[in-house]
């Protein structure tokens, strides 16, 4: 266990429950906003992928027919 470890243990235990309480409310806040900046730049790596592919982006109706014929599969598959 580090230094700054054991230093913060043992303030922990200094703090009435209700204090403590705040703290791992303030920790889980700080794993969650990592979490999600990890997931924005997952996602933006995937759309530079996809941007990579040089791909001609698909008109409203291609998109149309996609969702359509995803709803047909999904339907047959019940």
């Amino acid at each position: 266990m580090t230094t700054l470890e054991i230093r913060l243990i043992e303030r922990l235990k200094q703090l009435p429950p209700d204090r403590v309480a705040e703290v791992v409310d303030f920790v889980e806040f700080l794993a969650a906003r990592e979490e999600r900046a990890a997931a924005a730049a997952r996602l933006g790596d995937a759309f530079a992928e996809i941007d990579a592919l040089g791909l001609p982006p698909l008109s409203e109706d291609e998109i149309e027919a996609e969702v359509q014929a995803d709803r047909q599969s999904r339907r047959q598959g019940a």
